[in-house]
């Protein structure tokens, strides 16, 4: 049995590991982790622009497109580097010290540091360009993201337990986000939806992860629909079948 500490160290040495793995090489991946929502919200702002698409009022088109396409970012790239933890890193599982579960924990890790790191950036750019950062509530802003970390790596880590049984999962995994994406009111206030489709899209949880992140970061923003409590319920789910999975494909792997 290992201890916490044990476990801490493990984590740590894989965060580094991970880390170098990712940005140590070149600069590159420092640069396209603020690139690709940039190149997002450029296109997005250009198809608004195009088809006279319009903001709720006194809300920046750019930083209403960043407070949705960040967080989004944040759970996709989560649960896809979480599910491909194991494939990434068996050369590792023959350490005795390290577990399944480290893996995901360090990529998750990396990954909510990154993405906050960009938004940061991004909403720094957008408060420099308006002359001013107004943000109602940081703590709301910030539980909106650490819900969609959340949902990303509890998804991952149940999805990288199916992986060890069946490599179809990889391969279908793009292929659903793609529907998550479309899915998530990333362009429009839910508010603003009809009844019929505002309680079809208050299905995903990645839509209250998305609305909560807004509804702290612009004063006067009405998300009344947004249950954070809905989430953890996901996340819960997603863990207790991720945790299993990982004790039963753990033993698989100890024994292939």
């Amino acid at each position: 049995m290992r201890g916490s500490l044990t476990q801490l160290q493990v984590v740590h040495a894989l965060l580094l590991r991970e880390t170098k793995t990712r940005f140590g090489a070149n600069q590159l991946g420092y640069i396209w982790a603020f690139v690709e929502p940039l190149l997002w919200i450029g296109m997005f702002v250009a198809f608004y622009g195009l088809f006279g698409r319009m903001t709720p009022p006194g809300l920046s088109v750019v930083a209403f497109l960043a407070t949705g396409i960040v967080p989004f970012s944040l759970f996709r790239d989560t649960a896809q580097r979480c599910l491909s933890a194991i494939e990434a890193n068996k050369g590792l599982l023959f350490y005795p010290q390290v577990r399944p579960l480290d893996l995901v924990i360090a990529r998750a890790i990396l990954e909510g540091a990154t993405h906050l790191i960009v938004m940061v950036l991004l909403m720094g750019g957008v408060a420099l360009w308006d002359g001013a950062l107004r943000v109602d509530s940081w703590l709301e802003t910030l539980a909106g993201l650490a819900l969609a970390l959340g949902l990303g790596a509890s998804l991952g880590l149940l999805c990288c337990g199916l992986s060890v049984y069946s490599a179809t999962v990889e391969r279908l995994f793009p292929s659903f986000i793609r529907l998550i994406f479309w899915a998530s009111a990333l362009f429009h206030p839910v508010e603003t939806l009809p009844k019929a489709a505002r309680d079809i899209l208050l299905l995903n949880p990645v839509v209250h992860a998305i609305e909560m992140t807004r509804d702290g970061w612009f004063p006067g923003y009405q998300a009344r629909h947004v249950d954070g409590s809905y989430v953890c319920a996901w996340i819960l789910v997603f863990l207790f079948f991720g945790l299993t999975l990982e004790r039963t494909a753990r033993r698989r792997l100890e024994v292939s």
